[in-house]
């Protein structure tokens, strides 16, 4: 500031007014600090403002949020079994066994019929090409006759006196579907009985059944039986 006064009071022009009296010895003065001279090292530009940032915390924008994956498919429901469908059973080539039986000890009895079957298959290398059947021929309130029957594509040997090689019943019938043990029977054999009433349709003497599940390995209670009711 004192230079720059300095210079203003010396520029052209400007001539210091005349005294009458000889000018005082001027006092001394403080030697003027020099201004500091300009840095060779340029000031650097501005950095521009750092970009916003987010702390982990703050929820990702729209354009940044990942795609949110599609739900996972509805656990498929199991559709109700059939109840009454009607279908043509189609013959098939099957080894028979003939048996009677008593409502008290039916199911084991069917059992040993099977295993009676399988084994004869199994020591000729023979395998079964359907499941296994029991169609009941006759029945009254102590008991049943029946024949258990396997479907085979060839014919196997050495039958007993109760076997024989023969065809699966055939034609139109009612499909129905029985989940549970063997003595739990009775309640799909009255449901059906009710359903032939309601419909009016009239059922031929004879009742098959279809072993969905391996009787032999399958526990009672987890047994799945298709019954098939043919119609006159």
């Amino acid at each position: 500031m004192v230079a720059l006064i300095a210079a203003i009071s010396l520029a052209p022009g400007r001539a210091p007014a005349q005294s009458p009296t000889p000018a005082a010895p001027p006092a001394a003065s403080t030697p003027a600090t020099p201004a500091p001279a300009p840095s060779a090292t340029p000031t650097p530009a501005p950095l521009p403002p750092p970009a916003e940032t987010k702390s982990p915390a703050d929820p990702p924008s729209a354009a940044q949020a990942p795609a949110t994956p599609p739900p996972p498919p509805a656990a498929s429901v199991q559709a109700a079994d059939p109840f009454g469908e009607q279908i043509t059973l189609e013959p098939k080539k099957v080894v028979i066994i003939k048996g009677t039986a008593n409502w008290d000890s039916a199911f084991d009895t069917l059992i040993e019929s099977f295993k009676s079957l399988t084994a004869l298959l199994d020591k000729q290398g023979i395998k079964p090409s359907g499941n296994p059947m029991i169609v009941y021929t006759s029945t009254d309130d102590t008991g049943f006759t029946f024949m258990a029957e396997i479907p085979v594509e060839q014919d196997p040997k050495n039958l007993t006196k109760d076997m024989s090689i023969g065809k699966s019943p055939d034609g139109k019938a009612l499909k129905f579907v029985h989940r549970g043990s063997y003595d739990n029977m009775d309640n799909t054999y009255e449901a059906i009985t009710n359903h032939l009433d309601d419909k009016k349709l009239e059922a031929k003497d004879t009742f098959i059944e279809e072993y969905i599940t391996d009787p032999l390995k399958t526990a009672e209670d987890k047994l799945v039986i298709n019954v098939y009711v043919p119609l006159k």
